[in-house]
This record gives structure tokens, C-alpha cells and sequence, in this order.
């Protein structure tokens, strides 16, 4: 493994005088919602201090990216000419209408997530993936069995990864998306 700057002293030293006291740091240009956040924090690889950067996310959140990337994978089997969709935002900020092609793949995709959803294709379960081919320290994706993605739980996953005392839950899970209920 080729040692970058997250490795790097002057930059941990940076890093910890940037923490003032807290287990983390936000990276601040993700868009951080309560099933995704985005964090920097201090640590030790292979015997080496080193800046993580995390990504934590909910098995809900897995599990319906997973939905989603299977339905694309159909749908482009199924529309000889398939284009991803790309939402497009009108000039008072609101999503403007797909072209008839692009709502047929819509509509096509809803239905695959809903057979798969049904069928329980996809399964999810807790895990940590590391990753040392990053342009800065030592990357991480970690899904958890959790509602939301607080500060606590990210604390509580620092402390238990840094003394590798981290349990994780190997029951596979499977979600169904919730019918909301129509406000009157």
C-alpha cells in the first residue's frame, strides 16, 4: 500500500487541532442526510495513524440503492435506448416533467423495485469495507442496522472500531418501502 497524505503527520497534527475535542469532523460538501453521513476521524492502520474517511449509511439506505441499481440494470435491458434519468430542476426550483421515454423507464423501474422488493432479492447485513486505493487515508464504508445516522451512533462506532471491539450484526435484512400516508 502506497502511504498518501492522510498518513501523513503534519496533516494529523492539522487534523486534531481541527477536531478540538470531538470524535469527528463532517466533510461539509456531501449533502449529509439522517440515513448517510460523511466523516473524517483519527485512527490506527497497520500499526500507523491515520485520518478515516467514512461513509456510514443505514441498511435501509443499502438496501434501497441496491433496489435501485438492479432496476437500472433491467431497464436498460428492456429499453433499447435507455438513458440513466436525470432530474432537472424548472426555473422556480421545482423538478420539471421527464419526457414521455424517460417516464416509460421511470415507470418500468418503480414496478422492477416493487418485484424485487416482494420477491426479498435483496439482502443486506452490517459491515465495514476498507479501502487503501483512496487519494487521502484510509477509506471506510460502513452500513449499520440503525434508523438514522446520529452523532452518537458515529461516536459510538469510532470507540468501538479504534479499540476493535466493533460487533457487527450478520443477520441479512430486507426492506419494503412504507406507504405514506396522504396529508388532508
Amino acid at each position: 500500500m502506497k502511504l498518501n497524505s492522510g498518513f501523513d503527520k503534519g496533516a494529523i497534527q492539522d487534523f486534531k487541532k481541527k477536531l478540538k475535542g470531538t470524535f469527528f469532523l463532517e466533510v461539509k460538501e456531501d449533502d449529509s442526510a439522517d440515513e448517510y453521513r460523511h466523516v473524517q476521524f483519527l485512527g490506527f492502520f497497520e500499526g500507523r495513524e491515520v485520518i478515516y474517511d467514512a461513509i456510514l449509511y443505514t441498511l435501509r439506505f443499502q438496501h434501497e440503492l441496491e433496489l435501485y441499481e438492479l432496476a437500472e440494470h433491467e431497464a436498460a435491458k428492456h429499453f433499447p435506448n435507455y438513458k440513466r434519468l436525470q432530474y432537472q430542476e424548472d426555473e422556480n426550483g421545482n423538478l420539471a416533467a421527464l419526457d414521455s421515454d424517460e417516464e416509460a423507464i421511470g415507470l418500468y423501474m418503480a414496478e422492477v423495485i416493487l418485484e424485487l422488493q416482494e420477491e426479498e432479492v435483496v439482502k443486506v447485513k452490517e459491515h465495514v469495507e476498507v479501502d487503501t486505493n483512496v487519494d487521502f487515508g484510509v477509506g471506510l464504508s460502513v452500513g449499520l442496522h440503525r434508523e438514522a445516522i446520529t452523532d452518537r451512533i458515529i461516536e459510538d462506532f469510532i470507540s468501538a472500531f479504534n479499540s476493535g471491539s466493533l460487533k457487527l450484526d450478520d443477520t441479512l435484512y430486507t426492506f419494503h418501502q412504507e406507504e405514506e400516508e396522504s396529508s388532508q
